[in-house]
């Protein structure tokens, strides 16, 4: 058999892999079914852009609610799983079967219930007819069903556990801890289906609202040509240095991380050009193939999308979208930059080479003085740009849309010019021996204009503050115009071809964006209405305090144990589940458990750092084995065994899993209540740890390390992460007063800003509750004036004891979920101590001590 006929094989094996986990494995064949999986999703597109667009609230037509909204997605989302997903492996591929094309409507029918009976549902809130409760099951059965096609029967299982533990609740062979009245089948169904607390929940609206656009913006910039440019500018850059293919396969995934939210069509898309490159210089196949998984997985961490997750969190967490991508950003970028020093370290201990460069190499000195200067104008760009438009907008006035539309055609055409001049870029053929790496000058012109779609996106999300919904519909109408246009306007600045004939390619380009980016959503869709089953059970039976009090038993209050916990909960739920439905349902019964427990331990945890850590953990799950899918694809590509590979890429990701920990413990990593220059002394301190911790797991710093060298490196790190450790070793971060002393030290220290209170009592649901917040005061001079006007919250002193007599509705100690009567049996004060920050210095120097030995034991360090 040929080489190109193997090629061609494998790559045939690999757009099936994709296609099994993204957008449905059936290619059939015949008119009908061909015509029905290309006008659904198209469909499906059109209808996502128009509720995503502003034009139906101006128009007064087409106008849709959240819940009318939700049923037509998910009603789009579960008929195109029967028509696109097999039922099972042996299946037929090739046509669609006559009973897939009935469920496929039966599940539509039910999924648009709530949109084609809105108002008679509205009529009779709580009072379901026979036919509600019957298509509510039917609907229920048929998004499982759907599930499972397109997701794997793990995400189908869980859900069924938890819908079987609210109809057998009540079982008597059920721990009594874990028991509950139990719920009718009317009951159930009415909660799951036609309400928003089970399937059509905030998981749904998310999906409808914001995701299905992000994901569809993506597809279209792919459907452009720029993740195939993102791999060339990351060869031509980082190709030469050692071990180059990799540190090209980190960034080249980075970057296609910023349009991807799925980690294997990134190992796919990347690895096919990357992992034999890496291969070439020396990388072993299953080394080759853990660096593109490591890179590719942390590409959903990436924001502006990070695989869905981002927009749940504002959801979930109620902050705003920007707030939630400033703490995602940092921990995304050192986690990057740690990957790549990684391969660095591979590189070096290998001795391996990067590949030919096209042109000599320039002294180091003229190449940092031309990194200066492009970045000096990029920055200087940006800054023009930003002031121009508000010119515009000053000039203008109401009129400012128009000249701000001219701006952004103008700035494509001028781009689009220079790219032009350029040849378009071939991905080419990884196998063949590379004579010489392309040009970074002419690689980058080729596709600058996609910058411009970028730039928008980032405008209307961080300048302008518009949702993320209206921000992404902005910017998929741009790229639908870019699609549309780059092949004619090529054409004719270059004088080549036909102007006519390369209008109707980027038409066909524009409808295989557009289904491609539906097709995408499939498996969203369906995973978030299936996790909201799950949500749905936690609020009607209340197991989420069950899984508190299962996990403070079990960890036997020990938050570092309760930590541990719930990172195993996450990466096992996350073997079988994708990343957004496993963050939906760890989310869902664990952030809260922890904020909870951790205020039991004294340590007052932002529910930000929560959602992060399970998020973290969640990923990490598509690199561990045995069921690592990113891992199995990676191993496809570069025919290594897959389950050394998954090791392999959990080794490298180690990196990873110790920043969620980090989070809980030092919140300043996630830019939390820090100023501008914290946040750069963070960056370069986070950095700096994680790059160390980095060469004490790899055991290899400027020369291999000894293993007292690598557990210092570790212990160093860990102090540069967290360095209040050592210091609360040696003070106590806070003097703790008994409750009986609040009026006089309030009333004696009008300075203090904010009091840290430990209270205790029995919640509603009859559990003992002891918990530590913080909490702000007012200027008053009166202890219980200060506590009422800064937290809403006015105590009462009873038999030598301090109790809570009242709740301000809506204040900061209601938010905080403390209640009548429970009793302040303690606060605390923050010590006047030296800053955390000194602790640096012992560790910097123990660092340079590491670096001389290593130097004198290999002088030829590179």
């Amino acid at each position: 058999m040929s080489t190109h006929t193997t090629q061609t094989l494998d790559t045939d094996k690999l757009d099936e892999l994709v296609a099994e986990a993204d957008t449905g494995k059936r290619a059939p064949v015949g008119r009908i079914a061909l015509g029905l999986l290309f006008i659904l999703p198209l469909l499906w597109s059109l209808f996502q852009l128009w509720i995503g667009s502003p034009l139906p609230s101006q128009f007064g037509f087409g106008f849709l609610n959240d819940t009318q909204s939700r049923a037509l997605h998910l009603a789009f989302a579960v008929s195109l799983a029967f028509l696109a997903f097999p039922a099972f492996s042996r299946s037929p591929t090739q046509h669609i079967p006559v009973m897939d094309y009935v469920l496929a409507a039966i599940g539509a029918f039910c999924a648009s219930y709530l949109f084609l009976f809105n108002d008679e549902l509205a009529m009779r809130p709580g009072l379901p007819t026979t036919m509600d409760v019957v298509v509510a099951g039917i609907g229920l059965l048929l998004t499982l069903e759907a599930a499972r096609r397109s997701l794997g029967p793990p995400l189908m299982i869980v859900a069924i556990i938890f819908l079987l533990y609210v109809f057998f609740g009540d079982a008597s062979w059920l721990p009594e801890v874990l028991r509950w009245k139990g719920a009718s089948f009317e009951k159930a169904m009415t909660h799951m289906w036609l309400t928003t607390e089970g399937v059509f929940g905030i998981a749904l609206g998310v999906s409808s609202g914001f995701v299905f656009l992000f994901v569809l913006f993506g597809a279209l910039l792919n459907q452009a040509g720029a993740g195939n440019y993102f791999i060339q500018v990351a060869f031509a850059l980082l190709g030469h240095m050692r071990g180059g293919p990799a540190k090209a396969a980190v960034l080249s995934s980075a970057m296609t991380g910023l349009i991807s939210g799925s980690s294997i069509a990134n190992v796919v898309t990347t690895g096919t050009f990357t992992i034999p490159l890496m291969k070439k210089v020396g990388f072993s196949p299953e080394k080759a193939g853990a660096v593109e998984v490591s890179s590719s997985v942390n590409g959903v961490i990436m924001p502006p999308v990070m695989g869905a997750v981002a927009f749940l969190m504002v959801e979930y967490v109620g902050i705003p979208y920007i707030e939630v991508v400033k703490h995602a950003f940092l921990p995304a970028t050192i986690s990057y930059i740690a990957l790549l020093y990684i391969v660095h370290l591979e590189a070096l201990k290998a001795d391996m080479r990067g590949l030919p460069r096209a042109t000599p190499a320039k002294p180091w000195q003229v190449q940092l003085l031309r990194t200066g200067i492009i970045t000096s104008s990029m920055l200087i760009l940006a800054g023009s740009l930003y002031y121009l438009v508000l010119g515009i907008k000053w000039v203008l006035g109401d009129l400012s849309y128009l000249g701000l539309l001219a701006l952004v055609v103008f700035g494509y055409v001028g781009l689009l010019f220079l790219s032009a001049k350029s040849s378009d870029l071939d991905m080419g053929n990884s196998d063949h021996e590379i004579q010489k790496l392309p040009v970074f000058a002419d690689i980058y012109r080729s596709g600058l204009y996609y910058l411009v779609p970028l730039v928008v996106l980032i405008w209307f999300l961080m300048v302008e503050r518009k949702s993320p919904g209206l921000s992404a519909f902005w910017a998929s109408l741009l790229m639908a115009f870019i699609l549309v246009s780059q092949k004619p306007l090529k054409a004719w600045f270059r004088r080549q071809g036909s102007v006519s004939a390369a209008f109707t390619e980027g038409g066909w380009d524009l409808l295989e964006g557009l289904v491609t980016g539906a097709r995408n959503m499939i498996g969203i869709g369906v995973a978030t209405a299936t996790a909201g089953i799950i949500v749905g059970t936690v609020t009607l039976t209340g197991v989420g305090q069950v899984m508190a009090e299962f996990v403070e038993l079990i960890s036997g209050g020990v938050l570092i144990i309760m930590l541990l916990m719930v990172a195993l909960i996450s990466l096992v739920l996350g073997m079988g589940l994708p990343t957004t439905a496993n963050y939906i349902v760890v989310s869902s019964l664990m952030a809260s458990v922890v904020v909870e427990l951790g205020a039991q331990s004294g340590l007052i945890v932002p529910l930000i750092a929560i959602h992060m850590f399970v998020f973290y953990f969640g990923i990490m799950a598509d690199v561990t084995p045995p069921v690592g899918l990113a891992s199995f694809a990676a191993a496809a590509v570069s025919g290594g065994d897959p389950i050394k590979t998954g090791f392999t890429a959990f080794y490298y990701s180690m990196r990873t899993a110790l920043l969620p920990f980090l989070f809980i413990f030092n919140t300043d990593l996630l830019l939390i209540d820090v100023t501008w220059w914290q946040a750069i002394v963070v960056f370069f301190v986070a950095l700096a740890a994680m790059l160390i911790f980095a060469a004490g797991t790899q055991g290899y710093f400027f020369a291999r390390s000894k293993w007292w060298e690598s557990a210092l490196l570790i212990l160093v790190a860990l102090t540069l992460f967290r360095p209040g450790f050592w210091l609360d070793q040696i003070q106590a971060p806070y003097t703790h007063y008994q409750g009986t002393e609040l009026v006089e030290y309030l009333e004696s220290h009008p300075e203090q800003q904010t009091v840290r209170l430990a209270v205790e009592g029995e919640s509603l649901d009859g559990r003992w509750i002891e918990k530590t917040v913080d909490l702000p005061l007012s200027d008053d001079e009166m202890a219980n004036d200060r506590l009422f006007n800064g937290a809403g919250l006015e105590f009462r002193v009873e038999d030598d004891k301090v109790y809570i007599d009242n709740l301000a509705f809506g204040s900061v100690a209601e938010q905080m979920k403390l209640d009548f009567d429970w009793e302040i049996t303690g606060f605390d004060v923050e010590n006047q101590r030296p800053a955390k920050e000194w602790f640096f210095l012992p560790a910097f120097a123990i660092v340079l001590w590491i670096m001389r030995r290593q130097k004198r034991r290999n002088p030829k360090v590179a």
